[in-house]
């Protein structure tokens, strides 16, 4: 066969093989096109709805990390002082609305929390420490609820 010719055919054939893998679409899978695709996530923000589930955390529709929400209005632990169970390894986020300017302190971890009036208190860490550990406003010595790390 000719150059001019066999270059002809070598062009038709890719042509027919870029239009068969077009039609064909791809699912994003590494075998669809015979290469490695590697994605990195977007930072998410927890969106609180407010509905919460049956362990009193809210649920959250953009992060699945657990948030255990406790809320401090009058001088009262709303709910009342309760104890939180969570798996160990598990990220988990503390987030204390108060009506009072303090410190949220995780004991054990010895994490704290900034928190007042229109600014809740927040602390995302691993649970990777089994035990009991008090959760508190730290200058009031006022105990907010207990953390079971299982």
């Amino acid at each position: 066969m000719p150059a001019p010719r066999r270059r002809a055919t070598v062009a038709a054939l890719a042509a027919v093989a870029a239009l068969t893998l077009a039609a064909c679409g791809d699912d994003g899978s590494p075998q669809a096109t015979g290469t490695t695709t590697t994605t990195t996530p977007a930072a998410t923000t927890a969106t609180t709805v407010a509905a919460t589930s049956t362990s009193g955390r809210p649920t959250t529709t953009a992060d699945p990390t657990p948030v255990i929400e406790v809320r401090v209005a009058g001088g009262k632990v709303q709910g009342g002082v309760r104890r939180e169970r969570v798996d160990s390894g598990e990220t988990v986020v503390l987030r204390v609305i108060a009506d009072v300017a303090d410190h949220v302190h995780l004991h054990g971890y010895d994490l704290m929390a900034d928190v007042g009036p229109g600014k809740p208190g927040q602390i995302r860490f691993n649970a990777d420490i089994p035990g009991v550990f008090e959760v508190e406003l730290e200058d009031r010595r006022q105990k907010l609820l207990d953390l079971e790390v299982r």
